[in-house]
């Protein structure tokens, strides 16, 4: 698959087939990940992988209510906790090195895409949850101090192919030199 190609035909995936994903799969959606560029290539990713029902289980409940991957936390084969040590993405010496201080959202941001990409190159579906209780996620899966959970991605061979949404047009958000008047 040609990159543009898994860019533009990615979709958020909610339903899966009861199917496992083999170990080769995870494997290069993790290589993906070891691969993100991260600031001062700090990677600051730690990943969990999760297969045990009864935590997948634990996880869907602390979602947010009507949050559309409840079921897909739930039933996915695996479910991927995607995780950021804190204090050294965008830190030099200790002291934070522009205004938005820890920079681990940015990199776990690329690091979410790489993956998503790289499961979608294998006929695989992902989404990206993280309107979540962080805190109870750090819980059910014993993340120490000094890290967080930020987001689950449920992973698995898709169940259904949802359209692509609509998007906005290039000249509603590209500006040259100057950010210029909001178009409406």
């Amino acid at each position: 698959m040609q990159l543009f190609d898994a860019i533009l035909g990615r979709r958020s995936i909610r339903k899966f087939k009861q199917k496992d994903v083999p170990r080769e799969a995870i494997e290069k959606m993790l290589e993906a990940v070891r691969w993100t560029p991260s600031w001062a290539n700090t990677q600051c990713w730690e990943i969990i992988l999760v297969r045990q029902k009864e935590i997948k289980r634990k996880l869907s409940s602390i979602l947010s209510p009507k949050n559309p991957a409840i079921p897909a936390v739930e039933k996915a084969p695996v479910v991927i906790a995607l995780c950021a040590r804190l204090g050294i993405s965008g830190y030099y010496k200790g002291k934070a090195l522009s205004k938005y201080g820890d920079w681990f959202m940015f990199d776990l941001g690329l690091a979410a895409q790489n993956l998503s990409l790289a499961a979608h190159d294998q006929g695989l579906g992902s989404v990206i949850a993280g309107a979540l209780d962080h805190d109870k996620a750090k819980e059910i899966l014993r993340v120490p101090e000094g890290y967080e959970v930020v987001a689950l991605i449920p992973v698995g061979y898709p169940a259904h192919s949802p359209k692509a949404p609509a998007r906005k047009g290039l000249k509603e958000f590209v500006h040259e030199d100057y950010f210029q008047q909001i178009r409406k």
